[in-house]
C-alpha cells in the first residue's frame, strides 16, 4: 500500500467511514494494512481530500484546527446533497438537539421554517418572555443574518448554531422586515419551550394548541386531552398552525389516539421500496378539528394528511407547507457528534404526495393580511381562523350535546 493511501485511510478512520475495520483490525504507526480492491477503490475517490488537508498540514499560515478541519469536511461532503435537511451537528450542536428535545436551552427563543421556493427562512414563532420577543423580534420576519452569515435554507442549521450557547453571550441578528433590514443585538438566555396549551372555548369545545412534535410534546397533549374531557368536552380542535413537525414517533402515537388500526403514511425510498406505518387503537371518537396554516409542516402534514384521507377530522384554515421528506438522525462512533439526512419522501393513505404539494384543509380561511403579524391570546375569537373552526367544531358536536 502506498504512504499516500495509508494516510488516507487513517483520515477515513477519524470520519468513522471505515468504522468497522478499524475496530476488527488495530493499526499502528507503519504497520501495513491489506485491504480489498473494492475498499482500495472505495478509498481513492478520497485522494483529493487527503492531498488538501497534506497541504493545509503542511503550509497554512497558522497551526490548522484538525477537529475543525474535519467537522467542515463531512459538513462539506453533507452539503454536496443540496438538500437543506441534510447536515452535520458538531459536538456542541450535538449537545444542544438534545437539550431542545427536553424543552430547555441556551438561545434567543424563535422557531424557524425554511423556503424550497426561494431559499428564505422566517421566523414562524417567537416564544413569549425570550430575549428575541423582548428586542423587538416578530413572527413573519425573514432571518437574514446572524453575525457575518447571510442565512439561507442551505445555512439554516449554521444559524441555530450560531444563535444557540451559553446564557449571557451576545448574537447579532437581522431580519428583513416590509423590505427593511431591522438590526438587533440579542444576549442569550436559558429558553423553556411550552409545547401545548389548552383550554374549553365553551362547556362543549376544546381547544389544544400543539407548537411541535419533541419530546414529551405527545404526553403533553394527552395530559391536557384528559383535562378536557373530564371538563365535559364535547368536539376538539387542535391548532397545529406554525408547527413545523418534529419526532414522526410523536405524531404516530397522537394519531393512535384517534385512528383504528389504519393506515397512517408509507414512505418511499430512491429504489422505490415502501415502508407502512399503521395505528394501533384509537381511544377516542371525539368529533375533530384541524386548524392549520402555511408553516405547518412536516410530521403535522403526516398527521393531517391521514385524518383527511380517512375522514377522521375535518381541516380548516390554509394549505400547509409542503415538506413531505423523512430525515433520518445518527449519533456518530464519537459518542459526540451526529448528522440527518433524508432517507425517503411520504404519502398519505390514498397515496397523495405531500413533498412540495402541501395538504389543502376542507375549509380554507386565510388569515387578512391586516392581522398576519398579530398575536391573538389562546381562544382569542378575534382570530378568524379559529372562529372559523369553532364554528365547524359547533356543527360537529353530538345532537344531544348540540341542542343543550
Amino acid at each position: 500500500m502506498s504512504k499516500r493511501l495509508s494516510v488516507i485511510l487513517v483520515v477515513l478512520i477519524v470520519a468513522g467511514a471505515m468504522l468497522a475495520a478499524a475496530e476488527a483490525i488495530p493499526v499502528r504507526p507503519g504497520d501495513t494494512v491489506t485491504i480489498t480492491r473494492e475498499e482500495y477503490e472505495r478509498l481513492q475517490q478520497y485522494e483529493k481530500l487527503d492531498e488538501v488537508k497534506q497541504y493545509i498540514d503542511s503550509y497554512y499560515y497558522e497551526e490548522p484546527d484538525q477537529q475543525a478541519l474535519m467537522d467542515g469536511a463531512i459538513q462539506g461532503l453533507l452539503s454536496g446533497t443540496k438538500d437543506a435537511y441534510t447536515f452535520y451537528y458538531p459536538e456542541e450542536a450535538w449537545k444542544t438537539l438534545w437539550e431542545e428535545d427536553e424543552g430547555k436551552y441556551a438561545g434567543i427563543g424563535i422557531q424557524m421554517l425554511g423556503s424550497y421556493e426561494n431559499g428564505t427562512v422566517t421566523i414562524i414563532r417567537v416564544f413569549k418572555g425570550t430575549p428575541a420577543e423582548e428586542a423587538g423580534v416578530r413572527k413573519g420576519d425573514i432571518l437574514y443574518k446572524v453575525e457575518e452569515l447571510e442565512v439561507t435554507t442551505a445555512t439554516m442549521q449554521d444559524a441555530v448554531n450560531v444563535m444557540r450557547g451559553t446564557p449571557g453571550d451576545k448574537v447579532h441578528v437581522e431580519v428583513l422586515r416590509g423590505g427593511e433590514v431591522l438590526p438587533f443585538d440579542i444576549t442569550k438566555a436559558e429558553i423553556t419551550v411550552n409545547r401545548v396549551e389548552s383550554m374549553m372555548l365553551d362547556n362543549q369545545v376544546g381547544y389544544i394548541a400543539l407548537y411541535e412534535f419533541a419530546g414529551g410534546s405527545y404526553e403533553d397533549f394527552k395530559a391536557a386531552f384528559d383535562e378536557l374531557d373530564k371538563q365535559g368536552m364535547q368536539s376538539l380542535i387542535v391548532d397545529m398552525r406554525d408547527n413545523g413537525g418534529g419526532w414522526v414517533e410523536a405524531g404516530v402515537k397522537l394519531a393512535d389516539m384517534f385512528l383504528n388500526k389504519e393506515l397512517l403514511y408509507y414512505t418511499e425510498n430512491r429504489a422505490g421500496e415502501q415502508e407502512k406505518s399503521y395505528t394501533t387503537d384509537g381511544k377516542s371518537n371525539l368529533p375533530l378539528v384541524l386548524l392549520l396554516n402555511e408553516n405547518s409542516a412536516s410530521t403535522t402534514e403526516i398527521v393531517s394528511a391521514a385524518m383527511k384521507d380517512l375522514n377522521r377530522a375535518t381541516l380548516v384554515g390554509t394549505k400547509t407547507f409542503g415538506k413531505g421528506i423523512i430525515q433520518y438522525v445518527m449519533g456518530l462512533s464519537d459518542g459526540k457528534s451526529g448528522f440527518q439526512f433524508t432517507s425517503a419522501q411520504y404519502f398519505s393513505p390514498k397515496g397523495n404526495k405531500v413533498h412540495k404539494e402541501g395538504v389543502t384543509p376542507d375549509i380554507i380561511v386565510e388569515m387578512p393580511e391586516a392581522l398576519a403579524d398579530t398575536y391573538f391570546d389562546l381562544g382569542d375569537m378575534a382570530d378568524p381562523q379559529l372562529k372559523a373552526a369553532y364554528e365547524e367544531a359547533l356543527k360537529l358536536l353530538p345532537a344531544q350535546a348540540a341542542g343543550t
